[in-house]
């Protein structure tokens, strides 16, 4: 169940809606359903988890805590032009003996990251259907374990661009986002290290460094149809020049994430809020 809840919070922030129109909206809008996804262990490994499993359809349109497409937030600070926000994101586990080049380490837990995020609006088209911001997340990761350990902090600083009906697609939602990944010694260690004592033949010991570790674009498309949303998405990760290159259990220079979800939505709030559709 684990593995589960943390596959649907890496597809759904990917996937749900997004507008610039104010509108009377309900504060909240609830619904349940079902997802496909297919990841990579870690970022650069050649072995895959798929999943099919529940994914929540959750909107929450208050002042200060939001929940949309790009995940569940605090708004700190906002208006025109710049919105602080607190956000989250995650990584899934992954056991070592399904990974040939990892036999014999431990396996990687479930993170959960959890930063501040500037994000400054660039530009909007002057009938508000696209939208350019320039997001600027700092974000600790966390595992999730018994004993709670920081692992180190990342930095992903990223264009992402939305848009409502795109390519004349009308009721369609997309987004596009991209840009380099920054992350310390400890967090690229996490993943990329190999330990003294877990060194053996074709697995030599390793110390990952911190710095550039690869670049991250996702395209998502999503449309509610009624009392009914699909949402998917696609995500390339390029690994090429990573400060981490020559770490023996980097597999792969680029990989690529995927996942599409259904959901029925069955419950919404009487109260209405101006908030964006």
């Amino acid at each position: 169940m684990k593995k589960m809840c943390q596959a649907a919070a890496l597809l759904l922030p990917g996937v749900l809606a997004f507008s610039c129109n104010a509108a009377p909206l309900p504060l909240w809008e609830v619904g349940a359903g079902l997802g496909v996804i297919s990841v990579p262990d870690y970022r650069g490994s050649d072995v895959r988890s798929n999943y099919v499993l529940p994914v929540p359809y959750l909107i929450y349109r208050g002042k200060v805590l939001k929940a949309d497409r790009n995940g569940v937030r605090a708004a700190l600070f906002y208006n025109d032009v710049l919105e602080v926000n607190l956000s989250l994101n995650g990584t899934l586990p992954a056991n070592s003996k399904d990974n040939p080049l990892r036999r014999g380490m431990a396996d990687l837990k479930p993170t959960v990251e959890v930063g501040p995020t500037l994000d400054f609006n660039l530009w909007h088209s002057d009938d508000t259907k696209k939208k350019l911001d320039l997001r600027l997340p700092a974000r600790a990761a966390i595992t999730l374990q018994s004993s709670p350990t920081i692992i180190g902090w990342l930095f992903s600083p990223n264009l992402s661009l939305n848009a409502r009906d795109p390519a004349g697609m009308v009721g369609w939602k997309g987004g596009l986002s991209g840009g380099p990944i920054f992350a310390t010694r400890r967090y690229n260690g996490y993943f990329y290290s190999v330990a003294q004592d877990e060194a053996i033949t074709g697995r030599p010991a390793y110390a990952a460094p911190g710095g550039y570790a690869g670049t991250q674009v996702t395209i998502s498309l999503s449309k509610r149809f009624s009392r009914y949303w699909v949402g998917t998405f696609l995500r390339y990760d390029n690994l090429s020049g990573a400060v981490f290159s020559d770490s023996p259990l980097l597999q792969r220079h680029s990989t690529l994430s995927a996942g599409i979800a259904v959901s029925w939505v069955f419950g919404a709030s009487s109260t209405l809020v101006e908030a964006p559709e």
